[in-house]
């Protein structure tokens, strides 16, 4: 027997005679739907797992928060086509982030030697317990009950998630951060942050965001994907990015990096040399070359010791002129002279290195590496150096 709902068929009367029927063949086992078949009880998400040609779907028996990004992803086409674009290899550790119902664990145990599913929703986790349970890949699951951003991660070789989209920024700095270096991350995104994410010079997307992360990786896209493969579905459609960690990183100042990076970026639109002439960055540059006792950037791999920081707002800011107002007070207490060496200092550098008219939007990863060299070399620094036992 089978049951097949048409899309006039939501509307119609007979909308509690189907879903009873569909309950009691459910119940009875005698009922394998196809995925072109939007039956009543999926609908309502309460069935256990649908069958097709192409695979199994899970669907939650529970509530989903959307607040949460808790979004199933419905398709076992695409839930396929993620997995083969990780090319896992047999005896690779996957990390999955929020795992979900399982829909993409269940496929990433047929080919790892291991998964390791990390998710914060205990009620997900009796999901994915019950869907593996009994199954040849339940001994090679391991679940990590927890936030994420909290958790501590064991060494593995490739990471594969549909993620909340609220933690992106974050999650990304944490994957690129972890040791040892893993080989690569297939992971849904927003659309729009991955456009960011992927983001090159004279984009529109171009940011922080996109800098930072392209220092420490190599990000190509790879899927879009609309937003009526979810359930329920999100207001957004989404994209599958590939993140690779560099193996070579340049042996710069994090700290004095990401400093640089988010003064440039604070009003990415203005050319340097007018955001080198705000106050409130001479007085910040004052502190730190005060403060520094070495006066050489300090080398050291990029993510060691430290976490960028990060907002969800990449773009220009609007409240020019505010930062100065604080600052005014402050400035009594410093010595104009020490102010006006840093700043003539920091204009000089600019000229001289052709940086006076240029824009942080436009600019090149080469570029802010030049001028963070150029800059220290000259005794400016954006940050306290650390000193590091090499």
């Amino acid at each position: 027997m089978m049951v097949w709902c048409s899309r006039n068929f939501w509307s119609s009367v007979l909308f509690k005679e189907a879903a009873a029927q569909w309950r009691m063949v459910h119940r009875e086992g005698l009922i394998k739907s196809g995925l072109g078949a939007r039956g009543i009880w999926i609908a309502r998400q309460k069935v256990d797992e649908v069958e097709s040609e192409e695979g199994k779907l899970w669907f939650p028996r529970i509530e989903l928060h959307k607040s949460r990004g808790q979004h199933i992803l419905k398709n076992p086409s695409l839930v396929q086509a993620i997995v083969r674009k990780a090319e896992i290899k047999s005896s690779d550790t996957v990390l999955e982030i929020g795992p979900g119902t399982g829909n993409m664990t269940v496929e990433l145990l047929k080919f790892a030697k291991k998964v390791v599913a990390v998710e914060v929703d205990p009620r997900m986790v009796k999901e994915v317990q019950r869907r593996t349970e009994g199954t040849p890949g339940a001994d090679h699951l391991q679940i990590i009950q927890g936030d994420f951003l909290k958790a501590k991660l064991p060494p593995f070789d490739v990471c594969v998630a549909n993620i909340p989209y609220q933690i992106s920024s974050p999650l990304v700095f944490k994957l690129l951060q972890h040791k040892p270096r893993f080989r690569c991350a297939i992971i849904m995104f927003q659309k729009e942050f991955a456009l960011r994410l992927m983001a090159k010079p004279g984009d529109s997307h171009f940011c922080r965001l996109a800098i930072n992360a392209q220092l420490l990786a190599d990000i190509e896209h790879l899927l879009k994907v609309g937003k009526g493969n979810f359930q329920p579905p999100p207001k957004v459609d989404s994209s599958v990015v590939r993140i690779q960690p560099r193996s070579i990183i340049p042996p710069i100042n994090l700290r004095e990096w990401d400093a640089l990076i988010r003064a440039c970026f604070s009003r990415k639109n203005k050319t340097l040399g007018a955001i080198f002439k705000q106050k409130n960055v001479i007085l910040s540059l004052q502190r730190n070359s005060e403060r520094t006792q070495d006066p050489q950037p300090v080398r050291s791999q990029m993510v060691d010791g430290y976490s960028f920081s990060f907002d969800n707002s990449d773009g220009e800011a609007d409240h020019e002129g505010d930062d100065d107002k604080d600052v005014d007070s402050v400035l009594s207490h410093i010595e104009e002279n020490s102010l006006f060496l840093i700043k003539e200092t920091v204009q000089t550098v600019l000229q001289e290195g052709g940086y006076q008219n240029k824009r942080s939007s436009k600019m090149t990863q080469d570029d802010f590496i030049k001028l963070l060299s150029q800059l220290n070399n000259a005794g400016i620094h954006f940050a306290i150096a650390m000193q590091t036992n090499e």
